[in-house]
């Protein structure tokens, strides 16, 4: 359950941020900038820190290497399910929402990986020492 809630959460982080409707921080920005700037520098920087989190954390766990597989593994599933006629990429609307989907777990994954390796292996990061 916890996998789900950091990935679910790593998906609205991004679907605020961008997403194919008129609901969304980059187009709710240009169009109010003018009027109203001080609120977009707000959510700006409330959406920037929860990258920050995402991203260090992602970076920290699962590293470059390991962003680059999980993107590429979420890439061949995409690419088997287009193969089998599951999937159609003529859509734009579609294929920006599976962009979201395989950046969200990219960013699931390396918020949770830290806590599934000690599960599995039963070792403890060093940071974990405190606990």
């Amino acid at each position: 359950m916890g996998f789900i809630i950091r990935w679910l959460f790593a998906f609205v982080l991004l679907a605020a941020t961008y997403n194919p409707t008129d609901w969304n921080y980059v187009r709710w920005a240009r169009v109010n900038w003018e009027t109203q700037m001080p609120m977009a520098v707000l959510l700006g920087l409330l959406l920037l820190i929860g990258y920050i989190v995402y991203l260090r954390a992602t970076l920290r766990s699962i590293g470059g290497i390991g962003v680059v597989l999980i993107a590429a593994l979420v890439g061949a599933v995409i690419w088997v399910l287009y193969d089998y006629g599951m999937l159609r990429l003529d859509n734009h609307e579609l294929n920006t929402w599976l962009g979201l989907f395989a950046l969200s777990l990219v960013l699931g994954v390396g918020l949770s990986w830290s806590l599934a390796r000690r599960r599995l292996s039963g070792q403890a990061d060093v940071d974990d020492i405190d606990e």
